[in-house]
């Protein structure tokens, strides 16, 4: 397949989002915000009964999908938006579309990418929005 303007980059699945990662995430990044692990808190901002992910974890969906599509060296920029927040126990799948495709003076091929998480399979629920810019590997499969 030759990557150009309209390819959709290949998913990545999170198929339940775990509680477990979410408490151990809150302590190394040293976040005290108990929404990461006391259920009763989120219930009383009227957000249900579960806990709420950290944007690092959601952003780490995106990256892995993207490092599975051009290797783990390849991004060059990445630019994110958080409009909802993701709970324990979501299907996340992070998905893109290639927006841009150039060649750079160096010859390294360059594709801009329009990035989201979707929830439960659902298009129009997107708990987190992006851009992405990433290299090509010369070895990509066309």
């Amino acid at each position: 397949m030759k990557i150009s303007e309209g390819t959709d980059i290949p998913p990545w699945e999170m198929a339940s989002v775990s509680p477990a990662r979410m408490r151990t995430m809150a302590a190394i990044l040293r976040d005290p915000n108990p929404v990461h692990w006391d259920r009763q808190t989120v219930e009383k901002m009227g957000l249900g009964a579960r806990t709420i992910n950290q944007g690092p974890l959601g952003l780490s969906y995106m990256v892995n999908m993207l490092h599975a599509w051009t290797g783990p060296t390849s991004i060059r920029r990445l630019t994110m938006r958080f409009p909802k927040p993701v709970f324990e126990g979501d299907r996340i799948t992070a998905k893109g579309t290639v927006t841009a495709i150039r060649e750079e003076e160096n010859g390294e091929t360059v594709a801009d990418c329009s990035i989201w998480l979707e929830r439960d399979g659902t298009p129009d629920d997107r708990p987190l929005e992006g851009k992405a810019t990433v290299t090509i590997p010369s070895s990509h499969p066309e």
